[in-house]
């Protein structure tokens, strides 16, 4: 009997989120679909938030994933791109656990690593790499949703290693590994 799983990897962001995702038949990937949820024209941050949500909520209850992968926010100089980065990737989380689907983060460098063999690869050779391992007819202008795919195919080449970053399966697992983050008042 064959065994399938349905992975979706996001790539969380408050001005373009990008998607990918992908079919595992008895240990081959298949290429189901990959686009971005475009933000630019939203002024407020927290119409942002509510349309990642329910973006979100809307490929889990339309295609199923068994496991959702999403890439972590990057350390960077700007304390308020992180916050924003935060946010975004926090309410597609979110909306994974109230859905009861697994997630697990990837570090940017873990994912093109996982794709090229570089851990400072560009989007371009992500992209490229992916179109060659798919057999993606084309590439979209934007790459953020190629970055989305590549966290889905980096979750299923680090399938059953012990490393594989954070994951969490529902509400109390996310509490439990992070109570220092949690108000217990």
């Amino acid at each position: 009997m064959a065994t399938e799983k349905i992975i979706l990897g996001i790539d969380p962001g408050t001005t373009v989120m990008g998607f990918g995702i992908i079919k595992v038949v008895n240990k081959q990937m298949q290429f189901v679909q990959m686009n971005e949820l475009l933000l630019k024209k939203y002024n407020d941050p927290y119409t942002k938030l509510k349309l990642i949500f329910e973006r979100t909520l809307e490929l889990i209850d339309t295609f199923h994933p068994d496991e959702i992968a999403i890439e972590a926010p990057f350390y960077g100089k700007n304390v308020q791109s992180m916050l924003k980065l935060g946010r975004a990737q926090g309410v597609a989380m979110a909306a994974g656990l109230s859905r009861q689907v697994p997630i697990t983060e990837y570090m940017p460098k873990k994912i093109k690593m996982a794709i090229t063999g570089n851990g400072n690869a560009t989007k371009e050779q992500v992209a490229k790499m992916l179109q060659s391992m798919l057999k993606l007819k084309t590439l979209p202008k934007n790459l953020d949703s190629t970055d989305g795919l590549a966290a889905a195919v980096c979750h299923f080449y680090n399938q059953g290693r012990v490393d594989v970053g954070k994951q969490y399966t529902g509400w109390e697992a996310f509490v439990k590994q992070n109570s220092s983050k949690v108000n217990k008042q």
